[in-house]
């Protein structure tokens, strides 16, 4: 255990490795949903209250928050960590694989939250800090929309906890292993989804003529939103459009009634996101008009861009680099064109998300064979430890 007013290393965690990777691999055990996390955050609250934390409950639907106070300091700062699993089957063969069919920990929010569970229980029993300290565990990150951080805010979360600042954690798999990455500004794409009906007029498959056929329209229209990015947006900056789902018909002999299609579009500034919406829109709807069919649009607006702020990530990527090195600190990263729900949280406080390698050679995430690295966990431990204490450091003497 470290010494008084020391401030962290990754050994003070040694003693309890054991104790979090064993909470860790449970939770990897029995992983929940999205807005079903009931028996991730009772463990969670009471691992909190057991180090002396005071816990508030049932925030944003499945969300809690444990505080606790040290000396009479009027800092404040949260740490965020995600609990909800992925509809994936798990394939990894491990002793502690999901016990729930079609359901894994597939994203490491375990880790995650054992990563601030082994901060919460150091800072439990060191108090090296001078304020109060909000661990935000919140439900439903993988929602895609209305979500766990929008349900935590919308249930008053900062005027209930109020934060100077926000800070979270996400582990990357393909960078060794305790390795932070960070980057200024935006940091991680907005992402919206696209639902589009293409309807026609259904006929035999010998007579399409006397079709409107919507697999066509369809079909032209996959390759005429390619140019969407390509001609519409300025080169210089980052967008994508991905069809990733096409439905039409059952039968071969069958020209079908409509078609269906699913778009991911993602991308880092407003303007752009505007930009892409607009065109998508122009274009769906003239295309299935060219082709004598009917469109219907449903556009979501999913997670806004993530944007870390200057003075928090420059401090943020400081902590980092003294506890691990600077060669193992890669200090502007990305952008990432997956999106994430904290960026709601960095959309009202000051804050930084960052992000720690899983390991070179790992399987990516939201993949069937993913697990999260336990070696992260006295690293990431140690990381929230010392950022909270260099946040608000005891006054000397």
């Amino acid at each position: 255990m470290s010494h008084a007013n020391a401030l962290c290393q990754v050994v003070d965690l040694d003693d309890i490795k054991d104790e979090i990777v064993g909470i860790r691999r449970h939770l990897h055990q029995h992983p929940e949903l999205s807005f079903q996390e009931a028996d991730t955050a009772a463990l969670v609250a009471a691992r909190l209250e057991e180090w002396g934390y005071a816990v508030t409950r049932h925030i944003g639907g499945n969300g809690l928050v444990g505080t606790l106070r040290a000396g009479s300091g009027a800092r404040t700062i949260g740490l965020r960590a995600d609990m909800d699993a992925l509809p994936i089957h798990e394939e990894t063969g491990l002793s502690y694989a999901s016990c729930k069919h079609g359901t894994m920990h597939a994203c490491g929010h375990d880790g995650h939250t054992a990563m601030l569970l082994g901060a919460a229980k150091h800072l439990a029993r060191t108090r090296n800090f001078d304020g109060t300290l909000n661990l935000i565990f919140q439900p439903a990150e993988e929602a895609g929309f209305d979500s766990g951080a929008q349900k935590m805010l919308e249930d008053g979360l900062f005027e209930r906890f109020p934060c100077d600042a926000i800070f979270g954690i996400h582990n990357h798999p393909g960078v060794a292993t305790g390795t932070f990455m960070f980057r200024n500004g935006p940091f991680m794409a907005a992402c919206d989804t696209v639902k589009i009906k293409l309807t026609g007029r259904g006929s035999h498959a010998a007579r399409p003529h006397l079709s409107v056929d919507p697999v066509v329209a369809a079909s032209s229209l996959v390759m005429a939103l390619q140019t969407v990015v390509s001609r519409n947006v300025d080169p210089m900056e980052t967008a994508v459009i991905t069809v990733g789902s096409l439905h039409a018909g059952h039968a071969a002999n069958v020209i079908p009634e409509y078609a269906t299609m699913e778009l991911s579009v993602r991308s880092f500034k407003q303007e752009v996101r505007e930009l892409l919406e607009q065109r998508i829109r122009a274009l769906v709807e003239t295309h299935a008009a060219s082709y004598g069919a009917r469109a219907e649009i449903e556009y979501l607006r999913g997670y806004p861009v993530l944007v870390n702020s200057d003075a928090e990530t420059e401090f943020a990527r400081g902590v980092a680099q003294e506890l691990v090195g600077e060669d193992k600190v890669i200090p502007s990263f990305g952008p990432i064109a997956g999106s994430e729900d904290f960026a709601y949280y960095l959309q009202q406080r000051p804050g930084c998300f960052l992000r720690v390698g899983n390991g070179q050679g790992k399987p990516m995430l939201h993949n069937a064979g993913y697990d999260f690295n336990d070696e992260n966990i006295p690293v990431g431990a140690a990381y929230w430890t010392r950022l909270v204490e260099r946040w608000m450091p005891v006054k000397p003497g």
